[in-house]
């Protein structure tokens, strides 16, 4: 009597491991959320816009025999009228971004440690920084515009030792042609602007992220992510300024 041998083949299909990130989505295989992963797409895609328009600027820049002296068109200071202090204020304003990524970074950490209170108090701080700074940049633009600088007029130019003078308001009334560069006045207040609306748009982000922790929304959900995917698009607009001081304060 013959044996008969049946050979089963059993096929194990290997599903990658998911998780739920609490916010209806899963993580992806390497275990970053989608949410994150989605952030760091977005921005990618900002670094190349100001990637492009800081590239343009320089080659703008090194492609003029002369251009305005930085120490001499950003020497003013608030509430010290006359005063000439050299990159005084900028470097205020630098600081005062710098902390403000500090202070989001500790909210983060509070977050992992799912301490609500510590979270909403560094946050407060983050927001109160971007604030400040853009109260401090909107002093500035009218302090320069005010000084005859817009984005089509240069009221700075070259001397005859190649020095850097102000036009003053009197003959810029009779000049109606730029006589610097009008570029410098377009490319100053057109990228400066690019970088204050992205920061005007990360206090909102902050301020919404503040409510959802001071309403217990992070809480219920079991995790703070959302702080640390708001954080991550602060500390890129940070960042952003430093190339922003870089090329328009220093070169």
């Amino acid at each position: 009597m013959a044996e008969v041998l049946e050979i089963k083949e059993h096929h194990t299909v290997h599903q990658l491991p998911t998780a739920d990130n609490g916010e209806g989505g899963e993580k992806s295989p390497m275990n970053i959320s989608y949410g994150k992963t989605m952030m760091w797409y977005f921005l990618l895609s900002d670094v190349f816009t100001f990637s492009g328009f800081l590239i343009a600027y320089g080659a703008l820049r090194i492609s003029h025999d002369w251009w305005p002296d930085p120490n001499l068109v950003f020497n003013g200071m608030p509430f010290l009228h006359g005063a000439k202090l050299p990159l005084g204020f900028v470097t205020i304003m630098t600081t005062i971004l710098i902390l403000s990524s500090v202070f989001v970074v500790r909210a983060v950490q509070e977050g992992h440690r799912m301490n609500k209170k510590g979270v909403a108090i560094w946050m407060s701080l983050g927001i109160l920084g971007g604030i400040a700074f853009l109260g401090c940049q909107a002093w500035e633009w009218s302090h320069l515009i005010h000084d005859g600088m817009t984005p089509f007029y240069n009221v700075y130019h070259a001397g005859p030792s190649g020095e850097t003078i102000k036009l003053s308001l009197a003959d810029k009334a009779i000049t109606p042609i730029s006589p610097g560069p009008v570029l410098f006045g377009g490319s100053f207040f057109g990228i400066t602007g690019f970088h204050g609306f992205h920061v005007f748009i990360g206090v909102i982000l902050n301020i919404i992220c503040l409510i959802q922790t001071l309403t217990g929304v992070y809480e219920r959900r079991g995790h703070y992510e959302m702080v640390e995917k708001f954080g991550l698009y602060w500390h890129f607009v940070d960042l952003v300024w430093v190339f922003v001081f870089l090329f328009f304060y220093l070169f």
